[in-house]
């Protein structure tokens, strides 16, 4: 596999490319992970079975879609491809280390400038893809109530309800879900989609992000995932606000949009995300 990755490099970067060194890597919970080099260039591999080629054909796309905004250092994409059983999907390697109190200040106002990229007056995206493993549909919709009950909470619910875990009946939390989200006509930003600190890192201080879960609507949504897990430092939020403040009513949304996370995380691992994400339906009817 990897004499054949590397032939797949030396093709795309029109320099030859010859691995001599693998260290596994983390790269959470969803692939296997490797840097490699040849003793003078360094590239970042996933690696997953051949059926998972989508998964790494979407991140890429999203990562082409982020580097063309040119607010933040994204890994630029080298190639991605299936060789005997496993797929692959190959990056820059980027030395990632923490960001100082500026460094997230920068970080928050360049991801409001993001969401201010306005180019989209429907919410979704022209293809569906995923966020971890879970499929994240994506089609096109006018009304971001209803794309957000139904392609976001009501997906996730049917995809527990196919693992054995029901939480409810789906039309009536889809139902809840949209009225609780009446009248919230929100512009249509450009989002990273699972924005946690495990997709996020710093280089020289400049913030890098990867691993999408790319598509257009709220820009909530993204701010409420980076509050979700291990919450970003104050400074980022700072940042954030300067360059675009959030409405007043983001509180009364933000566990409405966690809720999908949680939902994920159910769908991934089970165990507590079952309970939290159960506590929080919950609460929406209450």
């Amino acid at each position: 596999m990897w004499h054949f990755i590397s032939d797949q490099i030396s093709q795309q970067t029109q320099n030859d490319f010859i691995c001599d060194d693998i260290r596994d890597m983390d790269a959470g919970d969803s692939h296997k992970a490797y840097r490699i080099s040849d003793g003078r260039k360094r590239y970042f591999v996933k690696v997953n079975h051949a059926d998972k080629l989508p998964h790494f054909e979407a991140e890429a796309e999203g990562l082409v879609h982020f580097d063309k905004t040119q607010l933040f250092r994204v890994p630029q994409v080298i190639c991605c491809g299936v060789c005997e059983d496993n797929s692959f999907l190959v990056m820059e390697f980027i030395t990632l280390s923490q960001g100082d109190d500026q460094a997230w200040a920068d970080f928050g106002k360049q991801l409001a400038n993001l969401h201010k990229n306005q180019t989209q007056q429907m919410y979704g995206w022209q293809d569906d893809n995923f966020i971890g493993l879970s499929p994240q549909p994506n089609r096109w919709h006018k009304k971001w109530p209803q794309f957000f009950a139904e392609q976001r909470i009501g997906f996730m619910l049917q995809l527990l309800a196919e693992k054995g875990h029901k939480l409810g009946d789906i039309d009536e939390v889809v139902s809840s879900v949209e009225n609780l989200l009446s009248g919230h006509n929100p512009v249509a930003s450009m989002l990273h989609g699972d924005l946690w600190r495990g997709n996020t890192g710093f280089n020289k201080n400049q913030a890098v992000m990867f691993d999408p879960a790319f598509y257009y609507g709220d820009r909530e949504t993204d701010i409420a995932m980076t509050e979700l897990f291990n919450k970003f430092p104050a400074a980022f939020y700072q940042g954030y606000e300067a360059a675009w403040p959030l409405s007043e009513h983001y509180q009364y949304r933000k566990s409405i949009y966690q809720l999908y996370h949680l939902l994920n995380h159910a769908v991934m691992f089970g165990g507590h995300y079952l309970q939290s994400a159960q506590a929080t339906l919950k609460n929406l009817h209450n």
